[in-house]
């Protein structure tokens, strides 16, 4: 089974659905991301479930493939398509992060401290605090 994501006009996904595997082919019908969209009048693309942060992940372990990850991410409702990269990218929740293009994640531009206390980011101070 293979999932597609339905676009808005400004490529953010709006519904994520289950649909036929990108190698079936049923009354001559392929390219299941042209009938997809065509049926619903909105682009369609093809999501893989084990894709994110631009890695391939075998989803009985969870262990990382050495394989890059279909369009970097698992498509979310939310989510933005970009044709420049052909990937999914995430909702960004911070104006200071950035956008890391190899996996297509929003990263801090400071990294968060690991000495094993939980933390948030302080958008307002640009710095990770402790939790309460």
């Amino acid at each position: 089974m293979a999932h597609y994501a339905f676009l808005d006009d400004n490529n953010i996904v709006t519904e994520v659905i289950t649909g036929r595997n990108e190698d079936e082919v049923v009354d001559g019908i392929s390219d299941w991301e042209e009938y997809y969209g065509n049926l619903r009048g909105q682009v369609c693309k093809r999501t893989s479930y084990n894709s994110w942060a631009g890695k391939r992940r075998d989803l009985t372990t969870d262990e990382v493939i050495d394989e890059p990850g279909f369009r970097k991410n698992f498509a979310g409702i939310g989510f933005t398509y970009s044709y420049e990269l052909d990937a999914f990218i995430p909702v960004k929740h911070y104006d200071s992060w950035i956008l890391d293009e190899a996996t297509c994640q929003w990263e801090p531009p400071i990294p968060e401290p690991d000495d094993g206390k939980d933390y948030y980011w302080d958008e307002e101070s640009g710095t990770w605090d402790t939790a309460p």
